[in-house]
């Protein structure tokens, strides 16, 4: 399994403090940085993914629990917002929930409350890319109390397969992905979903 590039300051510095602490016969504090150097080295994976072929369907943005599936607004024809809660013992990678070409993205300097707080999704840093591919979808990147830093490899121009990586939040965090009402969802609160292969939707 390989790890994500922003992965290794995480995983080298206390790799670095253990080896040098145990050089100075210092074991148990050896021994804490190299459970730290282990844990960071499962955060950071990114283990390979391979999404359904059916280009109808939408597959989660991220691995997590669903939090929240509920209309936007009341209003008839109202999109659809789907929450993934991302616990720091998720895969953080970020994966495109439909192919499609990115438009535009937002990033936005906010607050850092609990992910999954629901005004997470107005006030918290994040970022939005909306993705325009046989529909139009919104999936943002949310950081939570621990997540302070959103990283997104992708631009606007960039074209994304179904399932492909375009970024990840450090530590925890929340996805959120807005669909529109031609979607059937086929999940719900509480589900646990894998991103890049739980289908999530389907296109009517």
């Amino acid at each position: 399994m390989s790890i994500v590039r922003e992965g290794y300051p995480f995983i080298l510095v206390p790799l670095a403090v253990a080896v040098v602490t145990a050089v100075l016969g210092l074991w148990y504090v050896a021994l804490l940085f190299l459970l730290v150097t282990a844990f960071m080295a499962y955060f950071f994976r990114d283990p390979h993914r391979v999404p359904p072929e059916d280009p109808g369907l939408v597959v989660s943005p991220a691995d997590g629990r669903v939090t929240r599936v509920e209309k936007a607004t009341a209003e008839p024809g109202s999109a659809t917002v789907v929450s993934i809660f991302l616990s720091p013992l998720d895969v953080h990678i970020n994966r495109s929930p439909i192919a499609g070409k990115i438009t535009n993205t937002v990033y936005t300097r906010g607050k850092f409350l609990m992910a999954t707080n629901e005004m997470a999704s107005l006030v918290n840093e994040q970022n939005a890319l909306t993705i325009e591919g046989e529909i139009t979808v919104v999936c943002k990147q949310i950081a939570g109390i621990l997540a302070r830093r959103v990283v997104c490899w992708k631009q606007a121009g960039d074209t994304l397969a179904l399932g492909e990586r375009f970024g990840m939040i450090k530590f925890s965090s929340r996805t959120d992905l807005v669909l529109p009402a031609n979607v059937e969802i086929t999940v719900k609160e509480g589900a646990r979903v894998r991103g890049g292969t739980t289908v999530i939707g389907r296109i009517l």
